[in-house]
């Protein structure tokens, strides 16, 4: 059976909501015990509130979950073990909430078998006919690619948005009208319709703001909320960006304003056109800060070498070919700049080549031809290496 890509992808049956949030609070268990248990009281308020509509119980009296607790045990929809499991989340999750103490993985994994006791009543209650609860399972020790805390909760609010916002309006209908909200027919002869699962988040890649610009905008992943705008990256606008460098504004991405409309009077000589050509590109930019990003984490201990997106692993024998003109051609006044700068090998140049657009008289395209030769010297190496070991193996044979 393939393995799922997070324990609780089966909620996706009955509510993608829900396995998204389950999603979250697995990755956080060992990331920060204290966000997973305050937020795991988000999922319980969620699974209650959900139980609630689906037995036609209106919840128009309570005023928090503590409320809406005692009225699903008043109706006898569950066992004493679940409402145990139950309040003991909820408890965690308000010490969580309002204790400054440290909060242990102990906790966290008790709060997760807790879980598990709670959402198999659900599915097996309210889920698909034939739907079968996994076995528990702990939950995955993350790598080093986590979500840090600050991440986490700007991700779970967004969450919590979602999965609670929908049920808020309840409580404005009258107790008939929230008796007889419809619910679909559980099909005893197939199998439910599913939708596809959500796919597995990326940690470092939440939206934490949008920038627009005239009807449109972009979402700013929180791994780029302070990076660096360097001009180069920015072909059409790097003029721009450096006037407005200038003047301590547009040097990162957390200093550009969410409407790019404007920015242009904060700098002489410099109009509408070049905002939005300026927004334009940031998308660009965003975009290959994506493709970038999975090829470092894909390529994790490797010492890599970009050109946009494109990118070229650093081998130790490559790293040492000197920037001189036997080895490169057609850029002498390039490597001159470079080897006045301390750069004189391969292995010194910086892993954002674009940086190097910075000297006077050299400019993106001539940074690409010296990527490209590049390029050609590691293959060139390859095959080198290639034929020395055919040739050491035709000697062994």
């Amino acid at each position: 059976m393939e393995k799922q890509a997070y324990y609780y992808e089966f909620l996706s049956y009955a509510d993608t909501d829900l396995a998204k949030l389950a999603e979250e609070l697995e990755k956080s268990v060992f990331t920060s015990p204290r966000v997973m248990l305050t937020n795991a009281r988000t999922m319980v308020e969620g699974i209650v509130k959900r139980a609630l509509r689906k037995e036609g119980i209106s919840d128009i009296a309570c005023e928090n979950l503590l409320d809406r607790i005692r009225l699903l045990k008043s109706h006898g929809k569950c066992s004493e073990d679940v409402l145990n499991a139950i309040h003991e989340i909820r408890k965690a999750g308000n010490s969580a909430a309002h204790e400054t103490k440290e909060f242990r993985y102990s906790q966290a994994l008790r709060t997760w078998e807790e879980l598990y006791v709670l959402v198999a009543w659900y599915m097996k209650k309210y889920g698909p006919l034939k739907f079968e609860m996994p076995a528990y399972r702990e939950p995955e020790i993350p790598n080093e690619n986590a979500y840090d805390p600050m991440e986490l909760e700007v991700k779970f609010q967004q969450l919590e948005a979602s999965l609670l916002a929908k049920f808020d309006n309840l409580n404005g209908l009258k107790e008939t009208e929230a008796k007889n909200v419809e619910e679909p027919q559980r099909d005893q002869e197939t199998r439910p319709q599913v939708s596809e699962h959500p796919p597995a988040s990326v940690p470092g890649e939440t939206p934490i703001r949008m920038i627009r610009y005239g009807d449109e905008e972009v979402a700013i992943p929180y791994f780029l909320r302070d990076a660096f705008l360097l001009p180069q990256r920015f072909p059409k606008s790097t003029s721009f960006l450096v006037k407005l460098g200038a003047v301590e504004e547009a040097r990162i991405m957390s200093e550009l304003p969410s409407d790019l409309a404007g920015l242009a009077d904060r700098v002489s000589r410099y109009n509408a056109k070049n905002e939005k050509q300026f927004f334009d590109e940031l998308k660009l930019f965003i975009g290959e800060e994506k493709v970038r990003r999975a090829v470092r984490l894909d390529k994790s201990g490797e010492t890599i070498l970009f050109f946009k997106t494109d990118y070229l692993i650093m081998t130790k024998n490559l790293s040492e070919i000197l920037l001189t003109e036997e080895y490169f051609k057609g850029i002498p006044h390039f490597l001159k700049k470079m080897n006045e700068d301390g750069i004189l090998s391969v292995g010194q140049l910086p892993s954002e080549l674009l940086i190097l657009a910075k000297y006077k008289g050299v400019g993106i395209g001539m940074v690409e031809k010296l990527f490209d030769q590049i390029k050609k010297l590691q293959e060139e190496l390859k095959q080198s290496y290639n034929k020395e070991e055919e040739e050491e193996d035709r000697h062994v044979t």
